[in-house]
């Protein structure tokens, strides 16, 4: 009889269009890593494409976003959901935005809830930056709700995806630069402290790689962006104190080469154990 697993591996890309992913190689890349559970962002397909897309994965949550060829976000597992989420309960501004979707699962390791995030760019000064900090504030809430959970039931939980922000000056190349540009303004990263600070939920891959530049997980498709390095880690894995105990490993799965890439993310791949 073959031993039952133990661990999950759970993985989150924002693809740029899952089309041009596919195109560009993702499949190698899904087959290879094999995750249980996968998070994208950026999906920008109606359902049927992501679904040919994820061959392997029998369960699929999706949102697409009102504006079509834009945002969308994905989960997709082999374990069956016990519940399907999208949106803010707490504020529907963003229920068609296809930027937040959770579901719960019954895993290898307990019940978990996941959840795929796509946090708005943003641009200071305009209406985009105002939906990215109504956006951050209502993280603010369903984190601390799901916290909450956490401790009275153990459903433990995992919030992944593009974030948009840069947490620290380790997690962009030129943070001095971009000082006063979205995506490293002191208020956006004051929900992040407030996250790990008030909240308590565990940066999976601060945690391990330690007070250290990147690792980035995004470069730009011009100039020599990635061959320099000269990225920002903004594609995160956050999860709960009990679930941060059981992280085992936690890696970005930067390309070999610029040709190799299949978006102008790289997938963030981190196993959790009993």
């Amino acid at each position: 009889m073959p031993r039952k697993k133990k661990s999950i591996t759970v993985a989150t890309i924002n693809v740029n269009g899952v089309r041009a992913a596919v195109r560009r190689g993702m499949h190698p890349w899904l087959e290879g890593r094999d995750p249980d559970v996968v998070l994208l962002q950026e999906v920008r397909a109606p359902d049927d494409e992501l679904r040919k897309a994820l061959p392997g994965y029998a369960h699929v949550a999706h949102t697409e976003a009102a504006a079509k060829g834009r945002a969308g976000v994905a989960i997709a597992s082999r374990a069956k959901f016990t519940a399907v989420r999208i949106g803010f309960a707490h504020d529907p501004h963003f229920e068609t935005s296809g930027r937040w979707i959770e579901v719960d699962v019954d895993t290898a390791v307990g019940p978990m809830t996941f959840v795929s995030a796509y946090v708005h760019s943003g641009e200071v000064g305009t209406p985009q930056q105002d939906d990215k900090y109504r956006f951050l504030d209502a993280m603010d809430v369903r984190f601390a709700e799901l916290g909450r959970i956490a401790q009275e039931t153990g459903r433990e939980a995992l919030v992944a995806g593009d974030l948009n922000v840069g947490h620290t000056a380790r997690d962009i190349k030129n943070w001095k630069g971009n000082r006063n540009k979205a995506g490293f303004l002191e208020d956006e990263r004051a929900h992040f402290d407030h996250w790990f600070d008030t909240l308590g939920w565990v940066d999976t891959q601060r945690s391990v790689a330690g007070d250290v530049d990147g690792p980035y997980a995004w470069w730009s498709w011009r100039g020599q962006a990635f061959d320099n390095d000269t990225g920002w880690r903004i594609d995160y894995q956050l999860v709960t104190p009990g679930l941060a105990a059981r992280l085992t490993s936690v890696e970005t799965d930067r390309a070999a080469t610029y040709a190799e890439r299949f978006s102008d993310h790289a997938p963030v791949v981190a196993t959790y154990g009993p």
